[in-house]
C-alpha cells in the first residue's frame, strides 16, 4: 500500500518563478478582479423592459376619426352614429316587409344577423325588446315564438306606402339624372336596388320601369346583368345644383371649391392677390353631365369633374350625404377613382367627412345650416325622422294623440 506514497514524492514540483528584484513575491490575500485585455463598448447592450419607452399602438383605421378635434362638428358626427343605433330597425323593416304577412320565424332571425343588422352573436330578441312600438313576439299555433309588426307600425308602413306613390314623378327623374351623369348611360339594376332609399327609390321600382318606355328601358349585358338604360337625353335636366347656383349666387359658388395654383414665396401675394390666382384653376366648372370617360385621370379637368360629379351626387339624395359604400358603388358608373376620400378632404369648404377613416359619410355642409338640420326635407325624410322618434318610445305617450295600439 506504500504506492501512494511513491507517486506523492515522485510528483514535479511546482516552478517558482524569480522576481527580477530578488525579493520574495508578495501574495495579496484579497484577489484581484479580471481585468479584459480588450474592450467590449462595441458590443451592443440590451436594454431591460422597465427602461424601455413604451411607444403608442398606432391607432386603427377602424376605429380612428377622420376629422380632429378642432375641426369636428358634433351634429354631423351624430347623425352618423344614428344611423348605427337604428341599423336593426331600418334592416328589419326593409327585410320583413317583403316576407309573407310580415312575420318571421325567431329561430330563423337568429341566423340572420347582416340581413337584420343586428350585432353577430347576440341574440335578436334584445334588438326586438329595444322597439316595442314598431316590433312585438308571439307564439304561433305550431308552439314556435315569431316576431312581426305591431299594429300601429303596419300602419305607419301604409303611410310610407302613400308617399312613395305621391314622389314618383320625383324619384323617376332623380334615376334619370344619375344615368345622364353615368359615363356608358347605364346602370345595374342591381345598384340601383341596392342604393334604393338613400334616393328614395321604392322597392318595386324595377317593375315600375315598364311605364316610363320614354326614359328607360331594361337591358342585359354579356355577364347577365340587368342594365337600366337611358333612352332620350334631355337637356334641362342636364342643369346641375352649381350652375343653378351660379346664376344666383355667384361669389358663393367661387368659394365652394379651392384648385390652389402653386407659386413662389418670391411672389409676396397677399390673401386677396392669392383666392385671385386660385380662380384661374377653379373656373370655369366642369359639368358632372359632360362626358368624363375620356379625361387623363390626373388632371385638374379630372378632378373638378369628380368633385362636380360627387356634389351633384350628393344633392339627389335625400339627406344630401352618402356613406362610403354608397360612392364605391358606382365607381366605375362615375369615373371615380381610390383617391376619392383624399379629393374630399381637399374640400372641407362644401364637402365635410363624419365618422372613421375605414366607415366615413360625406355630407353637402350647405344642405344644413349652423345647427346640423337639414333646410329643405323631401317628404320621406320626415317620416323617418318620426319612425326614428317612435322607435325610441318604450310606449305611446299620452300627449301625443295618437291611441296606444299595442
Amino acid at each position: 500500500m506504500a504506492w501512494w506514497w511513491r507517486r506523492l514524492t515522485l510528483s514535479p514540483k511546482p516552478k517558482v518563478s524569480l522576481c527580477k528584484t530578488l525579493l520574495p513575491p508578495i501574495i495579496s490575500s484579497t484577489p484581484k478582479p479580471l481585468i479584459s485585455s480588450f474592450s467590449t463598448s462595441f458590443l451592443p447592450t440590451k436594454t431591460p423592459k422597465k427602461h424601455k419607452k413604451k411607444s403608442k399602438n398606432k391607432e386603427s383605421p377602424r376605429t380612428k376619426l377622420v376629422q380632429s378635434e378642432p375641426n369636428r362638428l358634433p351634429h354631423f358626427e351624430l347623425l352618423v352614429q344614428r344611423d348605427s343605433f337604428f341599423r336593426f330597425l331600418t334592416r328589419s323593416k326593409d327585410f320583413l316587409s317583403k316576407q309573407p304577412d310580415h312575420v318571421l320565424r325567431l329561430d330563423d332571425a337568429g341566423k340572420l344577423h347582416r340581413e337584420l343588422g343586428f350585432p353577430r352573436g347576440r341574440k335578436v330578441l334584445r334588438s326586438i325588446q329595444r322597439h316595442p312600438l314598431i316590433f312585438e313576439t308571439y307564439r304561433h299555433s305550431d308552439g314556435k315564438m315569431w316576431f312581426g309588426f305591431t299594429e300601429f307600425m303596419e300602419d305607419l308602413l301604409e303611410e310610407e306606402k302613400s308617399i312613395m306613390e305621391s314622389m314618383e314623378t320625383e324619384r323617376v327623374t332623380t334615376v334619370r339624372k344619375l344615368l345622364m351623369m353615368s359615363a356608358k348611360k347605364r346602370i345595374p339594376l342591381s345598384k340601383i336596388h341596392h342604393c334604393r332609399a338613400l334616393f328614395g327609390i321604392p322597392d318595386d321600382f324595377r317593375d315600375r320601369v315598364s311605364k316610363y318606355p320614354n326614359c328607360f328601358k331594361i337591358g342585359v349585358e354579356d355577364d347577365g346583368r340587368r342594365v337600366l338604360e337611358l333612352v332620350n337625353w334631355d337637356p334641362v335636366l342636364a342643369v346641375s345644383a352649381l350652375e343653378r347656383d351660379f346664376m344666383i349666387d355667384e361669389d358663393r359658388v367661387k368659394k365652394a371649391f379651392k384648385f390652389p395654383v402653386k407659386h413662389g414665396k418670391d411672389l409676396d401675394l397677399d390673401v386677396d392677390d392669392v383666392r385671385k390666382l386660385n380662380l384661374l384653376n377653379t373656373l370655369p366648372l366642369v359639368s358632372p353631365y359632360s362626358d368624363g370617360s375620356g379625361l387623363d385621370l390626373w388632371t385638374l379637368q379630372a378632378e373638378k369633374y369628380r368633385v362636380g360629379v360627387l356634389h351633384e351626387f350628393l344633392n339627389l339624395t335625400l339627406e344630401k350625404r352618402a356613406s362610403i359604400h354608397h360612392i364605391v358603388e358606382f365607381k366605375e358608373e362615375f369615373s371615380l377613382t381610390k383617391h376619392a376620400y383624399q379629393m374630399l378632404l381637399k374640400q372641407p369648404r362644401t364637402f365635410y367627412l363624419a365618422g372613421t377613416e375605414m366607415n366615413w359619410a360625406v355630407f353637402l355642409k350647405d344642405a344644413y345650416d349652423e345647427n346640423g338640420v337639414l333646410m329643405n326635407k323631401d317628404p320621406q325624410v320626415v317620416f323617418n325622422e318620426k319612425l326614428y322618434k317612435y322607435a325610441e318610445m318604450q310606449d305611446m305617450e299620452s300627449d301625443s294623440g295618437i291611441r296606444n295600439k299595442r
